[in-house]
């Protein structure tokens, strides 16, 4: 069996009777036993007009989290760069990498990260064109870079301060599309099966069997999402699953309003519809006792044909959260 590196995503999600204060609190703890437990990175995600979600500004969560861990690499899952200026984005990230050399990462999506009214407001120039996003990432690496690239703005201007270390450059992608992207530019892909987990593998290989080498990444890269939550107590599963059902129709459902509490949600009499979603749902995550676990991680490792898994794990009760990456850690080796 290969060894399969472990990443972890994290949303910074609020609990039921939580606040923004104590989910990024948590966060912090997080990532200082991911770094304790040798995990390979440790990724924040960018989402918007979400009341259940803190984490809303990766560039301002990373640098508290690199400073709460010695040797993980800290970066975005990822900053939705149609939302900003490419400029402001190689400024962020070049200061980054500069106080945390060699331990960042920039990971792009081209999603809104919420709705489409919240995204208009971030960048009202945003028109999402696939043709923008294709400029912005020239101009995001070429900063990076320090190119002048001829004829262009480079020639110019400078995003300061460059790195000596260059962040790594990864794409984000459950559909594939921006997969075209990772392959034309040599960067790393990272797909979230954790959104969409239909025909990934497919999306993978064409990227693999496509991808143009860069200076960054000579050979393709890739790591795949998933939501995953284990325990050694098989009830705490089940209620981890009925809870966790709920959890993601209320989010197709607009996540408005409060969540209803677990008794609320176990006595739920679920539409055709509903228990249809449900049932699709379900292959978006892994939860079971670590036998279980470690036996659906490796066969989604040996499906996508890559030796690293990021892993998403919400849990309300945070002690039950750590506890699934620990368990999680012993079951792959991670702790050197």
């Amino acid at each position: 069996m290969k060894n399969i590196k472990i990443s972890v995503l994290d949303q910074s999600q609020v609990g039921r009777n939580s606040t923004a204060a104590e989910a990024l609190a948590d966060s912090g703890k997080l990532v200082a036993l991911a770094d304790e437990l040798g995990f390979e990175r440790y990724w924040v995600s960018e989402h918007h007009n979400f009341k259940l979600v803190a984490g809303t500004s990766p560039e301002v969560l990373i640098p508290y989290l690199a400073s709460k861990s010695k040797r993980i690499r800290v970066g975005s899952g990822g900053i939705m760069l149609p939302n900003h200026s490419a400029l402001k984005v190689a400024e962020n990230f070049g200061i980054l990498a500069t106080l945390f050399p060699g331990r960042i990462d920039l990971g792009i999506g081209r999603a809104p990260g919420g709705d489409r009214l919240s995204a208009q407001l971030l960048n009202p120039a945003n028109n999402f064109s696939e043709k923008e996003l294709y400029e912005q990432l020239i101009d995001v690496r070429a900063w990076l870079r320090n190119e002048e690239l001829p004829d262009t703005v480079h020639e110019k201007v400078k995003a300061y301060p460059i790195p000596e270390i260059m962040p790594e450059l990864w794409m984000l992608t459950s559909s594939g599309g921006s997969a075209q992207f990772a392959a034309h530019f040599g960067m790393a892909l990272s797909f979230a099966h954790f959104i969409n987990p239909v025909g990934g593998a497919e999306v993978v290989a064409v990227y693999r069997d496509s991808f143009k080498p860069s200076k960054e990444w000579p050979e393709p890269k890739v790591n795949v999402g998933i939501f995953v939550f284990c325990s050694e107590d098989e009830q705490k599963v089940k209620d981890w699953v009925t809870e966790f059902d709920y959890r993601m129709l209320h989010i197709e459902m607009g996540a408005t309003g409060d969540l209803p509490s677990f008794e609320e949600i176990k006595a739920m009499d679920y539409s055709m519809h509903q228990r249809s979603r449900i049932a699709w749902n379900r292959n978006r995550f892994i939860a079971g006792t670590p036998d279980v676990v470690k036996d659906k991680i490796t066969a989604l490792s040996e499906e996508y044909n890559v030796d690293e898994i990021m892993i998403a794990t919400w849990a309300e009760n945070f002690e039950d959260r750590k506890h699934s990456y620990e368990l999680i850690a012993e079951m792959f080796g991670t702790k050197g």
